[in-house]
């Protein structure tokens, strides 16, 4: 049984590219600015893969990875591979590690279902932006909290930095820690700062840290 309407004039539904509603028919269409996520086949390892897209061409990558040390060898090479490759192109290249991968099909799908961060924003996102995640020291973000029933709960590195003590209170909660802020401390080491200099002066505390009624080295689990 035939439509009783002709629908074939029609094409495919827009998508929001960079603030113009396209319909999508060719890769060199394409333009934004985004994320996506993956993990390994054993799930061992995750990667953030970020990727500023003009007209089909990757301009510039950020591959983040948390997991073993293959992984992250293989976030140098994809990193080297990507740019000036098509969507296309870096979809069907072997990036090495699963989880990287995994992330290039989840940005792809992202990007030409037109969901990207920059999908309404005129022109996009300069070529540079994907550093800004990283903030002013150009590092990653990496939260890691070590648990155990026994011990209780050891916080190892946070937003903040590299968590060097940790604040309990009377009943053994912890209310605030002291950390290094690595990213301000290479900074001042770069600059040619006395190195136990530096340390200080990228030492701080979080919380109600000086309130604390015991302290500890979070990475002693005695």
């Amino acid at each position: 049984m035939s439509c009783p309407m002709n629908l074939k004039g029609f094409g495919p539904s827009p998508i929001p590219e960079e603030a113009q509603w396209i319909q999508l028919k060719d890769i060199k269409q394409v333009s934004g600015f985004s994320h996506g996520c993956g993990k390994c086949a054993p799930q061992q390892g995750t990667c953030k893969l970020t990727l500023n897209v003009k007209d089909g061409i990757i301009k510039e990558a950020l591959v983040e990875t948390i997991g073993c040390s293959g992984m992250t060898h293989s976030a140098a090479m994809a990193a080297e591979i990507l740019p000036g490759k098509t969507l296309l192109e870096a979809l069907n290249t072997d990036l090495v590690c699963d989880a990287i991968n995994d992330a290039m099909k989840n940005i792809f799908l992202q990007l030409v279902y037109g969901r990207s961060q920059s999908a309404f924003s005129e022109g996009g996102l300069a070529v540079g932006s994907a550093l800004e995640d990283l903030g002013k020291t150009l590092s990653s973000n990496v939260g890691t909290v070590y648990s155990q029933q026994d011990k209780g709960t050891r916080y190892l590195n946070l937003a903040e930095g590299y968590i060097t003590k940790e604040g309990l209170d009377e009943n053994g909660e912890i209310i605030g820690y002291e950390y290094v802020a690595i990213g301000s401390l290479m900074k001042s080491l770069r600059e040619g700062m006395d190195s136990k200099e530096a340390i200080k002066k990228a030492t701080k505390t979080y919380g109600r840290f000086n309130e604390a009624v015991t302290i500890i080295d979070p990475r002693r689990i005695d």
